[in-house]
């Protein structure tokens, strides 16, 4: 199972791909730093679950149910130009 550490004090917890898509799917938005951890957590082995949530996550910003800061900002800096 793939996972990222995170140390908060002494304490350390896992942080799992479907963490990440759940947490996008609350929110409506996937952040830079959200993207940049699944892409880290895509190169290890991940479980059929964490595959299932990550292909659920690429329909639904597809679909736009979930924004992306990466692309927003993208399309902010074209309209700026």
């Amino acid at each position: 199972m793939p996972f990222t550490t995170v140390l908060l004090g002494v304490r350390t917890f896992m942080i799992l791909i479907r963490d990440l898509v759940q947490e996008a799917f609350e929110t409506g938005y996937l952040s830079i730093a959200a993207e940049d951890q699944l892409r880290s957590l895509l190169r290890s082995q991940y479980s059929p679950e964490d595959l299932k949530a990550f292909m659920e996550l690429q329909m639904a910003a597809m679909n736009g149910r979930v924004k992306q800061e990466s692309r927003q900002l993208l399309l902010h800096q074209q309209e700026s130009k």
